[in-house]
């Protein structure tokens, strides 16, 4: 690619970067879309398993390279191939997973020891409770920095930043 470019001056170069750019880019907002189930990528789901094994390819020929052992906890599918889904965790570990693993229930961790859970989105309302780093929560609605979450019984909104699971971004009704 460097010699092509290389030999080619001025606005043939200019031209052909054009399009290769746009030749690539919409290849990537293709992938933006699962090709299996046509929905988001990435995006967020949880175990619905109490274990799961996490193989190094979409299929049960490849090997397990190791087992999630947390029921609900929150996972980010980043690609589809058939029954399979590419996960990774809160740490960045993942694998490929079979698809009766995954409950598109949302939930979060919780990152931050003794987070607060407001009666309202506003820092400055009443605190309903404190919940522990590392606490998996059921995710509800979700304002541009605040999310409604239950765990425990206990149900309140929580700084959106301060959980794993959910797009800085997202909104939810």
């Amino acid at each position: 690619m460097k010699h092509l470019l290389n030999r080619i001056s001025g606005l043939g170069r200019a031209a052909l970067l054009a399009g290769l750019v746009a030749t690539f880019g919409a290849a990537a907002s293709a992938q933006d879309r699962g090709s299996v189930t046509n929905l988001p990528l990435p995006r967020f789901v949880s175990m619905k398993a109490t274990e799961g094994n996490v193989r190094r390819g979409p299929s049960l020929t490849h090997r397990v390279d190791w087992v999630f052992k947390r029921r609900e906890m929150p996972l980010e599918i980043t690609a589809e191939h058939g029954h399979w889904r590419r996960v990774r965790d809160r740490d960045g570990a993942g694998g490929w997973v079979h698809y009766s693993l995954l409950s598109g229930v949302r939930t979060v961790l919780i990152e931050q020891d003794m987070l607060a859970l407001h009666k309202k989105p506003a820092p400055d309302t009443a605190i309903t409770a404190r919940l522990e780093l590392g606490v998996i929560a059921r995710l509800g609605s979700c304002e541009a920095d605040w999310c409604l979450l239950n765990a425990g019984g206990y149900k309140g909104w929580a700084p959106k930043a301060a959980l794993w699971g959910v797009a800085p971004d997202e909104i939810r009704e």
